[in-house]
């Protein structure tokens, strides 16, 4: 499905409200399947606070977009260059940190779209790779990744409320 009307809009810190309430509701939509209550609350009142998203809109290494479908948000994404980074990569790489999209728009190649974008942003930088990390878990996401053209180079541990998971680094050489 091709969406015309898509559109992509560079966040800045007056935006964080609306983040706040996007980032929590597709957080907890994608991922409440596979963790307890008591972790998911504390990661979404942690990691997805207003404060913390507000000190990341504000990181000068990161970029945020949200993808607008005819004047409604409908997911975002999160890039981080140089030390803003999760974690720093060998050589000239950007990380892909956030792919959100609300479950209206889920299977309407949103996810594809916001890659995408990504991609666009990964290139016009002019980085050697694109790297993200997904949960080991979500299946759908790593198969997602892997028909794009990336593969598993590691792993890294994920904390989610007091429960350490373990994400799988992704990466796609572009050059």
């Amino acid at each position: 499905m091709i969406i015309d009307d898509l559109k992509f809009v560079k966040l800045n810190s007056g935006d964080v409200k609306e983040l706040e309430q996007i980032s929590k509701q597709t957080y907890f939509n994608s991922f409440s399947w596979g963790n307890s209550p008591e972790n998911m609350r504390a990661y979404l009142e942690g990691s997805l606070s207003e404060e913390k998203l507000l000190e990341e809109v504000r990181e000068s290494k990161s970029e945020f977009y949200f993808a607008e479908v005819n004047h409604k948000t409908i997911g975002y994404l999160k890039v981080n260059f140089g030390a803003a980074q999760t974690e720093l990569q060998e050589g000239n790489g950007m990380e892909l940190e956030r792919i959100y999209v609300i479950r209206e728009f889920q299977g309407k190649k949103m996810g594809q779209e916001l890659l995408n974008k990504a991609l666009e942003l990964a290139k016009k930088n002019q980085m050697d790779y694109l790297w993200l990390g997904v949960w080991e878990k979500n299946e759908g996401a790593i198969r997602f990744y892997e028909r794009n053209g990336f593969s598993v180079t590691g792993s890294h541990p994920f904390r989610m409320g007091d429960d350490i998971q373990t994400d799988l680094i992704m990466k796609l050489p572009l050059k």
